[in-house]
């Protein structure tokens, strides 16, 4: 699980997010729904993240607004 967060450091950053063991299936969890993955499989959420919303910083950066918004939710 969670084998990419090291990747989305800018992400939780925008999102305000500070990930914890505590948090951390409830992050993962919030990352699958917005990919729209039901499968819990590391490299299958990467791949679908690079897919759909890659390196462009708007993206990443929409992103981190819904991820805010679904972990407050």
């Amino acid at each position: 699980m969670s084998c990419y967060f090291r990747q989305l450091k800018d992400v939780f950053d925008a999102a305000g997010v500070t990930v914890t063991k505590e948090n951390r299936k409830a992050v993962d969890a919030a990352i699958h729904g917005l990919l729209g993955l039901t499968e819990k499989h590391c490299p299958t959420a990467w791949s679908a993240f690079k897919e759909q919303v890659g390196t462009d910083p708007k993206a990443r950066a929409a992103f981190a607004k819904k991820l805010a918004r679904r972990l407050k939710a």
